[in-house]
Parts: C-alpha cells; sequence; structure tokens
C-alpha cells in the first residue's frame, strides 16, 4: 500500500467524511516514536490506569496493525513505556494510539513505530489484568471500532470505516 498523507485522504475523501465513515480526531495527541507516520487496522483495548492486557495485545503477532488504547484519558500513570514500545516493534505493530499517557520517552522514540499519546508520566500503572479487548471505544468524541483503520502523520489522525485508496 502507498502511504496517503491524511490531509490528501480527507482532500480525496470529502464524501467519506461528510457520512462519518471518515473521521478527524481532535488535535490532543503527542507524535513519539520513530515512525512519524504510520497507519493501518485498528486493533481496540479499554482499560483503566492497568496495562496487563496491553503487555497481552502486543505480545501477538501485530501484521501492521495499530493498538488504539482507550485508558480513559487517565493522567495519573503511564500505559506504554519502553519495553512495550520495544515489543510492539519486534511484533510487527504498525502504531500505538494512547488516550492516556507514556514513559521512558526516550526508549520509545528509538522504536520504529509510531506512537501518539496525550502526554508523558513516570508512573507505572497497575497490574490487575482488568479491561476489554476488540470493543469499540471513544476517543476524543469519536466512535472507533475494532477492524477500523487508523491513518496517522504530522498533520493529524484519521479512523476510517475501511482502508483508503487515492
Amino acid at each position: 500500500m502507498a502511504f496517503i498523507t491524511t490531509a490528501e485522504a480527507c482532500d480525496s475523501n470529502v464524501p467519506l467524511l461528510a457520512s462519518g465513515d471518515l473521521r478527524v480526531l481532535p488535535p490532543i495527541f503527542k507524535v513519539y516514536g520513530n515512525s512519524r507516520a504510520f497507519s493501518g487496522p485498528i486493533a481496540t483495548l479499554k482499560v483503566f490506569e492497568d496495562n496487563v492486557l496491553v503487555r497481552e495485545l502486543l505480545e501477538t503477532e501485530g501484521e501492521g496493525r495499530v493498538l488504539v488504547v482507550d485508558g480513559g484519558g487517565s493522567m495519573r500513570c503511564a500505559l506504554v513505556g519502553g519495553n512495550l514500545g520495544q515489543l510492539a516493534q519486534t511484533m510487527g505493530w504498525a502504531g500505538i494510539l494512547v488516550n492516556g499517557c507514556v514513559r521512558d520517552v526516550d526508549e520509545i522514540n528509538g522504536c520504529d513505530i509510531g506512537v501518539r499519546a496525550l502526554g508523558s508520566h513516570p508512573t507505572k500503572s497497575s497490574k490487575k489484568g482488568v479491561g476489554e479487548k476488540h470493543v469499540a471505544v471513544h476517543i476524543g468524541g469519536t466512535l472507533i471500532c475494532d477492524g477500523e483503520w487508523l491513518y496517522a502523520d504530522s498533520d493529524g489522525i484519521l479512523i476510517s470505516k475501511c482502508e483508503l485508496s487515492l
């Protein structure tokens, strides 16, 4: 698949934007990771201040997918750190979007994946294993479903019901 910029995708898919089949996330996420632009089918996760399920999902073959973690927007601990960033790279994930925080920013920035998060926090999360995999999540007022597509670059983040082409 040829890389599609988010601006091109918006310009070329006005009907999808109008119908809601293509959605733009609000510009609330900071850029981390060595891949500034990334895309892929979405795997969703809903957790709160607990990253056990994040690790479990990242331990599976990524196959170019993007992990979307709805951490409830918590700014009290990190859900992804350097070890998980390296694991995601090793397992073939294209990227991670965290509605919450990351830590070990310098380590994450050395990984060849894309990461977006609300910010960074030095405290690690709890380890209870509570959460849900492959469920619809709401992030930034946008519904995101497992199996949809995420496109991210320096201009923003798009969520599409299907793979886009120009």
